[in-house]
């Protein structure tokens, strides 16, 4: 690796890193102040369940995002920092398929996504779920329209045959209705 490269890998991590991990939830932190102005409901009841949820939710969460990061880096050969159609890192060399990327083809949003909610939760935020599922869509809406048609043109088949049998984001779970249609049901 050249030393351009390993500083376009630091470059994204901190770029990535700041957004995802400090801004965001920055943002869902400063939104639950607004609950009380909108109404006095409240996500969940006090107690420990909360806790429990919220640990339940960030701990899967920090170990996708984890593990997708590194097996991206060491199968893929490259880094996800690109947005916006700017590449901040390396791109893949390799479609990667295996490690947490058999589970779905997005394991890192799986990941930020179950941390953010792990965030809502702990807040008992009202005010921060809803942005967080305005976030959810936009974010979707530009992994259909932007990523997922960046791998096809640098995979071709090869992606196009892995996004039949893995889902985007939540694993075990497929919206795609063509792939229900052409599914048999169980004699």
């Amino acid at each position: 690796m050249t030393m351009r490269e390993t500083l376009r890998y630091i470059a994204g991590y901190v770029l990535g890193g700041t957004i995802f991990l400090f801004l965001i939830p920055f943002g869902l932190y400063k939104l639950s102040g607004y609950d009380n102005l909108c109404t006095d409901l409240v996500l969940l009841q006090p107690g420990s369940v909360r806790y429990i949820l919220s640990a339940c939710c960030f701990i899967p969460g920090a170990f996708f995002m984890i593990w997708s990061n590194i097996f991206l880096f060491k199968a893929g050969k490259g880094g996800p920092a690109e947005g916006m159609g700017v590449s901040v890192s390396p791109r893949t060399k390799r479609l990667v398929t295996t490690g947490p990327y058999r589970y779905c083809r997005n394991p890192m949003v799986l990941g930020a996504l179950l941390i953010y909610l792990s965030i809502v939760i702990f807040l008992n935020s009202l005010t921060a779920l809803s942005a967080l599922l305005i976030f959810f869509f936009f974010g979707i809406t530009y992994l259909k329209l932007s990523e997922e048609k960046r791998l096809e043109k640098g995979f071709g088949d090869e992606f196009l045959e892995y996004r039949k049998k893995v889902p985007m984001l939540f694993p075990g779970i497929r919206f795609n209705k063509k792939a229900v249609k052409n599914t048999p049901l169980p004699v």
